[in-house]
């Protein structure tokens, strides 16, 4: 932005001369003392939040606030649509205008005047919706590339937009604006750094109603709730509270984050100090031509700490040799590595073709042209492992494709310990306490109208599973408290299955927390997308996130769209009642029926008084389910899904919406 001096400012710094002469300052200190002047009096100009800018989203059917900052008691005016709105700023600067509600449309454009002229273009009406959560809502498009190609490709569209906050905390006040962020509006490009739920949820209500929708990417891996609630509700939790209070001395944070950063930084170097693959007085391992007759063999995928090298942390160095077709000489390749813990390097005849430096996401490396060749070539993976047990993860593909060959490199390769180490230290990750992300990434946006949020959060707090029914109930009152939009619509998912499948029935943290979910749906205006078959027992980042997106806009359909006629769930467990040796179930949301995909219904457990659940018959009657087993003639309770991965849940409606997990007997 330019600046303009006008004829006071000269008058000002002529009569400064003058005075500096009379009062011996010198010509320097009289330019400082005029340019610090003329700054401070810049700030008088009207300031926009990064929200309201190019581009954006306006909520329709509600009465839109504009806001931002200028001079004390400066008057500011708005023109949009053919309407003219005046404001008179407060002492402090801050103004707003609350225009008149808006049907979907646009573009338009806004301009806004005080002392200064500032013009917004593109602006649309429609739908906003908050996306938050951890990562699973943060998940991009372009780690998806290779699932949804088809629909990345065919992503143009400039009526859906996001607008991605900055990953930020704060754990002293509400924060009233972002450091940076601007409205993008989707096409096979920007789609990539879009939340891919998020995507194809706006996508799905895009097609279905033409009303532009906009998504505020408000996400971040790993968060816990406690961080997205604010100081006055936390307050409800005490531990939380006094934790916040804490963290909210200064000189306390920056100790830990320097003292995080230079462990870490000291424990790298020490690794790379003792890495024997990379000694400068040796050969290196990623050679072709290093003898490795000393080295050990072991299966990939899998865990080194199964194998004669034993449970250490550190780095282990991988060799495998394979044999390239002469169609393939010298083409471009894509190596699929699936994952590994913790960080990797890769080299195909000893040159690099990608690394990754931490566990979660899947390894996709572009093998380019000229590196394969005819006959045998060499892979060379090094894994660096943190702590816990390091390797290659299970399920996942290892294999190099070029057009339509792909070769295996699943099976036995050599391997030899590089470095071994402690395990790494643990953090304190900073920006997961409470209330730090509610003030930097939710209290700037309270003054913009939204249609409602979407939530996807629960990994962090499975371990705390039965606090959480009543930290999110908390949440969705505090957010909604803060927006005074009333009862905004607040739909969230379920946790999908996750981890190793167990044998018998057991106890399950994430079942808890999927039951706290399931009473959450007691708050008014919510909504729950079932996910208890879109998981993957390896992956905490399961890679369905169109079929996540498109049972989030079956609920918003029923609950922020009125559209009472869609099916937008699985069957919920309402009652039961015993008769004889057999306990018969009654669910809401049947839809067209109850049935099961498949032949006979899985994952239902039963027990008598003595509380020891074992696998169950089941079967549909009459749209109910009826329950029993053998080993139980007097049945007290029954078990759904009950589990950390209940692989085979196959309870549905004829909708196709699976039932969530229950128990009766809590």
């Amino acid at each position: 932005m330019h600046k303009t001096v006008n004829h006071s400012s000269l008058f000002l710094l002529h009569y400064l001369q003058i005075l500096g002469y009379r009062l011996k300052i010198s010509f320097r200190k009289i330019l400082f003392i005029f340019f610090l002047l003329f700054s401070v009096s810049s700030f008088s100009q009207v300031k926009l939040p990064k929200l309201i800018s190019d581009g954006m989203i306006l909520q329709r059917n509600t009465h839109v606030k504009i806001w931002g900052w200028a001079a004390g008691n400066e008057k500011v005016t708005v023109d949009f649509n053919n309407q003219v709105y005046h404001a008179i700023a407060n002492t402090n600067g801050e103004w707003q205008i609350i225009l008149p509600e808006f049907k979907a449309g646009g573009p338009f454009a806004m301009t806004i005047k005080a002392s200064n002229t500032i013009t917004i273009n593109d602006i649309l009406i429609g739908d906003v919706w908050l996306c938050s959560g951890q990562s699973n809502m943060e998940y991009p498009t372009e780690r998806l590339t290779h699932i949804y190609g088809k629909e990345i490709e065919a992503s143009t569209n400039t009526n859906i937009r996001q607008f991605l906050v900055p990953q930020k905390y704060d754990f002293h006040s509400p924060q009233t604006d972002f450091q940076s962020g601007k409205w993008i509006s989707v096409n096979p490009t920007t789609i990539l750094k879009f939340s891919a739920i998020a995507y194809f949820y706006a996508n799905e209500l895009y097609q279905k109603y033409h009303v532009p929708i906009g998504l505020i990417n408000n996400a971040l891996g790993g968060s816990p709730i406690e961080a997205w609630i604010s100081e006055d509700a936390i307050k409800k939790f005490p531990a939380y509270y006094n934790e916040l209070q804490k963290f909210k001395n200064d000189a306390l944070v920056r100790k830990i984050d320097s003292t995080d950063n230079a462990t870490a930084r000291s424990w790298n170097r020490l690794l790379m100090s003792k890495d024997e693959g990379r000694k400068s007085n040796a050969m290196p391992w990623t050679s072709p031509d290093l003898n490795t007759s000393d080295w050990a063999e072991m299966n990939i995928p899998g865990y080194w700490n199964k194998e004669l090298i034993g449970a250490v942390n550190g780095i282990v160095w991988f060799r495998k040799e394979f044999t390239v077709p002469a169609q393939l000489n010298e083409k471009q390749a894509l190596l699929l590595m699936g994952r590994e813990v913790d960080a990797d390097s890769v080299f195909i005849n000893d040159r690099f073709v990608g690394t990754t430096s931490y566990q979660y996401p899947q390894r996709r490396y572009t093998v380019p042209a000229n590196i394969l060749k005819e006959g045998k070539n060499l892979i060379v993976v090094k894994v660096t492992n943190n702590s816990g047990a390091g390797g290659f993860v299970l399920d996942k593909p290892y294999e190099l494709q070029a057009g339509a060959v792909t070769i295996d490199l699943k099976g036995k390769w050599k391997y030899k310990l590089g470095a071994k180490m402690d395990p790494m230290p643990g953090s304190t990750t900073l920006r997961w306490k409470p209330v730090g992300l509610y003030n930097s990434m939710i209290a700037p946006l309270e003054n913009y109208g939204i249609k409602g949020v979407i939530w996807y959060q629960g990994e962090s707090n499975a371990g705390h599973a039965v606090e959480y029914r009543a930290l999110l109930p908390a949440l969705i009152n505090d957010w909604r408290s803060h927006w005074k939009q009333g009862d905004f619509p607040f739909l969230y998912v379920q946790l999908p299955n996750f981890m190793e499948v167990k044998e018998q029935p057991s106890e399950s943290d994430w079942a808890m927390l999927r039951e706290s979910q399931l009473k959450t749906l007691s708050v008014p205006q919510t909504g729950m997308v079932v996910a208890i078959d879109l998981g993957e027992w390896n992956d905490v980042h399961p890679v369905h996130k169109l079929e996540v997106g498109h049972r989030l806009a079956l609920c918003a359909q029923n609950v922020a769209y009125g559209d009472h006629k869609t099916i937008s769930s699985g069957p919920v467990y309402q009652s039961f009642k015993t008769a004889g040796d057999k306990v018969i179930l009654t669910f809401n949301n049947i839809g067209g029926g109850l049935v099961a995909k498949g032949d006979l219904l899985k994952q239902f457990s039963i027990a008598g008084s003595d509380k020891k659940f074992v696998w169950a018959n089941a079967k549909i009657e009459n749209n109910k389910v009826v329950v029993w087993s053998e080993k139980v003639s007097h049945p007290v309770s029954v078990r759904y899904a009950w589990a950390d991965n209940p692989y085979g849940a196959n309870l549905y409606n004829k909708e196709g919406l699976p039932a969530s997990p229950f128990r009766t007997d809590e």
